[in-house]
């Protein structure tokens, strides 16, 4: 195959806002960062990097209406993660949903990307 690794990145304009969050809500420091450029966490197998554009592409990078993309974290314990969250201030705005895989609620990072929290109903 001709892929090495994925990995998932945030543009945002409020890169050190972002990397204090996500730093917050994982609990470990950026592997690398470079002030005002880019920051990358690595968790596991996942790579979450956050990068400020060039001023030339910023357009192409605007949050300003909703993202499409989601992070999601499979978490032990849903009500844990909840009250992380808004420890941090940013409080999921609804309920708990219970779906077929377990049950998920949705937060939004400081920029409004969608972070979905779900614990899995599977029985190991």
């Amino acid at each position: 195959m001709f892929l090495n690794s994925i990995f998932v990145t945030l543009a945002t304009s409020q890169l050190d806002i972002l990397v204090q969050f996500y730093t917050n809500l994982i609990g470990i420091e950026p592997e690398s960062y470079i002030p005002q450029i880019y920051a990358e966490f690595r968790l596991n197998n996942l790579r979450l990097g956050i990068f400020q554009p060039k001023e030339a592409n910023r357009q192409e990078f605007d949050n300003s209406g909703r993202n499409p993309i989601s992070l999601c974290f499979e978490v032990s314990v849903l009500e844990s993660a909840i009250a992380h969250i808004t420890a941090l201030g940013y409080p999921p705005p609804g309920k708990i949903i219970n779906a077929s895989h377990g049950r998920e609620i949705y937060a939004y990072d400081p920029d409004g990307n969608r972070i979905i929290f779900y614990q899995s109903n599977k029985l190991d």
